[in-house]
């Protein structure tokens, strides 16, 4: 049997004593609820205490007085008996993590690119269809699965995976919450109830702890074996995972502290996308969307923006034949600008934003910028190793070609 505390018996009392019957609908409990007569009982409307849709059996059984119990079998007619609570108490409450509106907000500075259609079809589809995204850091892996919720207009929950990541954080766990131990569902369960999009980050970080989540990937419920209970997922339920590498490790060092995954792991995810970085047509887009937002409009500030594409270009080129060891992200790129909002001034901008490498790299960045700037010649540096995208897919609307 489990214990309530004085203000949830209060509660259950005004609740038997209003209705005269030990069901209650989630809207009989909100009419009080909105009159001000009681608090919002969200424990009481949990699957611990659900017995048909959206009916839940109040816990009469020596958790309120007999006084109160004859108060109402007085009031009820001759012929009428008032109802029996059959259900059976569980050792802690359930309750959710989660309340309210989680689908995400709309970015007005985004633009589409690449895969983006091809994850927004399947998201809008709502099958269930596990998608592992991966590709270099700050190329907006993680941004272009959010606004396709956004625009889908689906919930999503994000999770950052890292090593110590367990099935306690993922599935859920007791808590101590008003003095009681409950059960606290997480953010998979949440997910999974809900039809909403499970987006776990860096999945790469995880350790083989990840793996209780193998059935769920097979489109399948999972038993919580600590409350005895199966959770099935509800229709629009689907796992995206993003992550740096492919599940293999980091073999040369950039991404320390990613691990190999388990083979049958990555096995259940049907399709990996490679996202590359956005064309320079695209990253333009995106850097003068960031400016206007913010209010610079002018002519220098445009060309300031042309600079950086054409500067991050070259450098990117020369990472991918080796030249350097380190690459300048569409996130960089981003901050930079965002740092000229604060400072206007260019090259602060730049070498904040570049002060993470070390003097060497930024100062060898730090001149290239400024060859670019005073307008030398640099289209023939670096020799390109991936070909561009053609112009139809430049569009936002348009996929890459496969």
């Amino acid at each position: 049997m489990t214990t309530l505390n004085e203000l949830q018996k209060e509660t259950v009392e005004i609740l038997y004593k209003h209705y005269k019957k030990s069901n209650v609908s989630r809207s009989e409990i909100n009419e009080l609820v909105d009159n001000g007569t009681i608090k919002n009982p969200s424990w009481l409307k949990s699957n611990q205490y659900k017995v048909d849709r959206g009916v839940y059996a109040l816990p009469l059984d020596g958790d309120i007085s007999s006084q109160v119990k004859e108060e109402v079998l007085s009031e009820l007619p001759k012929n009428e008996t008032a109802p029996v609570n059959d259900t059976v108490s569980q050792a802690a409450y359930i309750v959710s993590s989660l309340t309210g509106n989680i689908v995400p907000t709309k970015d007005p500075v985004f633009v589409p690119w690449g895969y983006f259609k091809d994850i927004k079809s399947i998201v809008s589809s709502k099958q269930f269809y596990p998608i592992f995204v991966t590709g270099l850091s700050g190329n907006g892996k993680t941004m272009n699965v959010s606004q396709a919720c956004a625009q889908a207009k689906r919930e999503c929950i994000r999770v950052n995976i890292t090593i110590e990541t367990d099935e306690d954080d993922l599935l859920g766990g007791y808590r101590l919450q008003d003095g009681q131990t409950v059960w606290q569902n997480g953010p998979v369960i949440e997910a999974m109830e809900r039809g909403a999009i499970l987006l776990l980050d860096e999945i790469d970080l995880a350790s083989n702890k990840i793996m209780c989540l193998q059935p769920i990937l097979e489109g399948n419920g999972v038993f919580l074996k600590k409350i005895n209970k199966f959770v099935k997922p509800a229709p629009g339920f689907n796992v995206i995972a993003t992550a740096n590498t492919k599940g293999q490790g980091s073999e040369d060092g950039k991404f320390i502290g990613t691990n190999i995954l388990n083979e049958a792991f990555l096995e259940r995810f049907p399709i990996t996308v490679e996202q590359a970085y956005p064309t320079n047509k695209i990253e333009s887009k995106i850097l003068l969307n960031v400016m206007s937002e913010k209010g610079l409009t002018k002519q220098s500030d445009e060309k300031f923006a042309n600079n950086l594409i054409t500067w991050a270009d070259i450098i990117r080129k020369t990472y991918y034949e080796g030249g350097v060891d380190e690459i300048i992200s569409t996130r960089r790129l981003v901050h930079i600008v965002e740092a000229f909002i604060i400072f206007k001034d260019k090259m602060k901008s730049i070498e904040m934003c570049t002060n993470r490498f070390d003097v060497d790299t930024k100062t060898s960045f730090m001149d290239l910028y400024s060859k670019v700037d005073g307008g030398e010649d640099v289209t023939t540096w670096g020799n390109p190793v991936l070909d561009e995208e053609p112009d139809s897919n430049d569009s936002e609307e348009d996929n890459p070609s496969y």
